[in-house]
């Protein structure tokens, strides 16, 4: 989300804010970033993550302006204090997702709800789920979800290569799947707030207070990025060429994986006393030609010199 600078700054300067919050910190690598533009500001950070990697402690220890929260985003919200906008960058699934922002409304109450900043609202997680720690999601999510596998634009289902996944939604779409559904969800129950998406680096989604007193200056910004159907095509054809480049590193994997084998084979039958008999029968045979010992080391080093 770090690539969204240029666009997400300009968000909060026209909205104004004093603190923002970070749901999904991890390294640190969009906090450092954060804090770049924040400090000098006077905008208070403060990260969310229940395992923050060693450089984003070490970066909360050496900033004032840090908060970290060390607990899952369903944890820390209840007990923080709201801040001016969320970015929400967690755990990619329709529950979890749901169960945030309805903490956030809660949170909110009579209130206006903060400026919200999602991240993955396009492929492949706006209408797929994918999970880092499924054992904290409900049993009813948890049937169809898959494991270790690949998926790809154009496929709604499993592939082969394709983006590797540790836990992912069998299938794309439907009911309850996804972070932009989720989302959609959420606003189909508040006619108050309005949602920007702009379709670029998996999917960057805006969502604000009508009644905001930035809420027209916020859609005129927005309005040239908002599903642009340019950058929408752009996007696609990036990710297709993503996914393609990890079907190739599969293949290629593969075929290393099978040319060790046949080597090793090679390798055995060359060394076997049976084939020292029947090498000399085949020189015998063939009237002094290579027999099938040197002709199998010929092709073994013709296998070892050929790009994979």
């Amino acid at each position: 989300m770090a690539n969204l600078d240029e666009l997400m700054f300009p968000v909060f300067e026209t909205s104004g804010i004093g603190s923002i919050a970070e749901i999904g910190a991890y390294a640190g690598d969009l906090t450092g970033v954060l804090l770049e533009w924040a400090t000098p500001r006077g905008v208070s950070v403060t990260a969310v993550d229940p395992v923050p990697q060693p450089a984003l402690v070490e970066m909360a220890e050496g900033s004032s302006n840090l908060r970290l929260e060390r607990a899952t985003s369903i944890e820390a919200i209840p007990r923080m204090e709201l801040p001016d906008a969320f970015i929400i960058d967690g755990d990619h699934n329709y529950h979890t997702v749901s169960e945030e922002l309805r903490l956030i409304a809660e949170k909110a109450g009579d209130g206006p709800m903060p400026l919200l900043l999602f991240h993955d609202v396009c492929w492949p997680h706006g209408r797929r789920d994918s999970y880092y720690a499924p054992d904290r999601i409900p049993d009813e999510y948890r049937e169809t979800i898959a494991e270790g596998v690949g998926i790809a634009p154009e496929e709604p289902g499993l592939t082969y290569g394709g983006f590797p996944y540790k836990w992912v939604q069998e299938r794309e779409g439907g009911e309850r799947n996804g972070v932009l559904t989720a989302v959609e969800d959420f606003l189909a129950e508040r006619d108050d707030l309005e949602l920007a998406i702009v379709p670029i680096f998996f999917g960057f989604g805006v969502s604000w207070p009508r009644e905001a007193p930035y809420a027209g200056a916020l859609r005129e910004l927005l309005a040239p990025w908002d599903r642009n159907p340019m950058l929408a095509r752009l996007e696609w054809n990036r990710v297709k060429s993503l996914a393609q480049s990890y079907v190739s590193r599969t293949e290629v994997a593969v075929l290393r994986e099978r040319n060790w084998r046949q080597e090793k084979l090679l390798l055995e039958i060359g060394r076997s006393t049976g084939l020292a008999v029947t090498d000399r029968l085949s020189r015998f045979n063939r009237n002094g030609n290579p027999g099938l010992r040197e002709r199998i080391t010929d092709e073994l080093e013709t296998s070892r010199n050929e790009p994979v």
